[in-house]
């Protein structure tokens, strides 16, 4: 790879604006474009399963929108033909003009050699034939999911169906009680969009560019990670993309920058809220610390006595920084924050902010503070709490 050295030069703090605001937390947000809007711009929004105060998908846009009704979050997605599910930095929502450039991910899974799961003869073609016949269906609708109650135990017809969905035959086309509704790709995907005619090289300009664009600013690693691209495809592409070379005060590695956002200073109003812990702004670690001086680590997955912070703490943004973390829980109609991590007393009255903010999105009543790190700090929390509660 040959890179012109960069003549941009970046301080931390710069860095750190840009990425805010091509994350969709500085300035104001575009609440005409609302939702739909907010995919265009992140590019991709994480699912996930864990549901504590909302899914993942329902948090992104509320923390970027504020109060946005979450059944309008899903028909935001899934109406009209605007989104499909595929996989990008994990199982996303994509927009659905983003269908072409994943052609390369399409065709590698078409060539791939070995699978996890054994497919049966014939259930393939079958399932392909229910689903023109009668689609959209679910797995369960198709035929069964699982074949015992193992998570991992898909009946034919799930191994089927899904790896239609990595070779691009059938498309998730919404999430229904939280499982994969499936249909042809045929039938969903536009006309103008429904091919594979781009190769791997344009594929993966455009995807370069975009995780550019909505990362503002990154390392070849972070550019990686926004759709799990590898560095060699990164490097491949990355002089014809349109990014720009810059060196950021502190970060130690070269970066690229989208040419937009070093247009104009970013400005603006900053949001303080919660964020899921599968939210785009720290979905790569060593990033998150880089920026923004936070290790943050989902210990959902980790034995209760070795976490930390909690099962789904949700850092707290506020001011531009991330000022802390707060583990949510939900009893009835309220929202209890079962154990909060303060950066200081300075943090107090944003963490409260986005508390009461957070519970009145999901419907609570109340708000309850129950373990602080810092004990010292947990009347004045309590009392804080209590004083932004309408």
């Amino acid at each position: 790879m040959t890179t012109p050295p960069p003549t941009i030069q970046l301080s931390a703090d710069e860095a750190r604006r840009i990425v805010l605001r091509a994350q969709g937390f500085l300035g104001a947000p575009d609440r005409k474009a609302g939702v739909r809007g907010i995919l265009r711009h992140l590019g991709a929004v994480q699912l996930d399963t864990i549901s504590v105060l909302a899914r993942s998908h329902e948090l992104i846009p509320y923390a970027r929108l504020g109060a946005v009704d979450r059944k309008t979050v899903e028909k935001a997605y899934w109406t009209d033909t605007h989104a499909f599910e595929y996989w990008s930095h994990a199982a996303c929502i994509l927009p659905i003009e983003e269908w072409p450039h994943f052609a390369f991910r399409r065709r590698s899974y078409r060539n791939r050699p070995h699978w996890n799961h054994q497919l049966p003869d014939g259930v393939y073609d079958q399932v392909i034939k229910q689903l023109r016949a009668e689609g959209p269906l679910t797995a369960t609708e198709l035929g069964g999911a699982k074949r015992t109650s193992e998570w991992w135990d898909w009946s034919g017809t799930k191994v089927a169906v899904e790896r239609a969905l990595m070779y691009g035959e059938v498309v998730c086309v919404e999430r229904r009680g939280w499982k994969r509704v499936y249909d042809l790709a045929e039938r969903a995907v536009p006309d103008s969009l429904l091919h594979d005619d781009l190769d791997d090289t344009e594929c993966l300009r455009r995807l370069v560019r975009l995780a550019g664009q909505s990362l503002g600013v990154g390392t070849r690693a972070d550019i990686a990670d926004y759709h799990r691209l590898k560095g060699e495809q990164v490097d491949a592409v990355i002089a014809d993309s349109g990014l720009v070379p810059v060196t950021v005060e502190g970060w130690g590695k070269p970066a690229w920058a989208d040419p937009t956002a070093l247009e104009t200073p970013p400005r603006g109003r900053h949001r303080t809220t919660l964020l899921s812990p599968f939210d785009s702004l720290i979905w790569e670690r060593a990033r998150t610390e880089r920026v923004f001086g936070f290790t943050h680590r989902l210990e959902a997955y980790v034995p209760k006595p070795k976490r930390v912070y909690g099962y789904f703490a949700m850092p707290v943004l506020a001011g531009g920084h991330l000022v802390g973390r707060v583990d949510p829980a939900r009893e009835g109609r309220t929202l209890v924050a079962k154990q909060v991590t303060l950066d200081g007393p300075k943090a107090v009255p944003a963490v409260a902010q986005a508390l009461v903010e957070a519970a009145s999105w999901v419907n609570c009543t109340d708000v309850r503070v129950e373990k602080v790190a810092a004990p010292e700090l947990r009347e004045a929390l309590a009392r804080e709490v209590t004083r932004a509660t309408p």
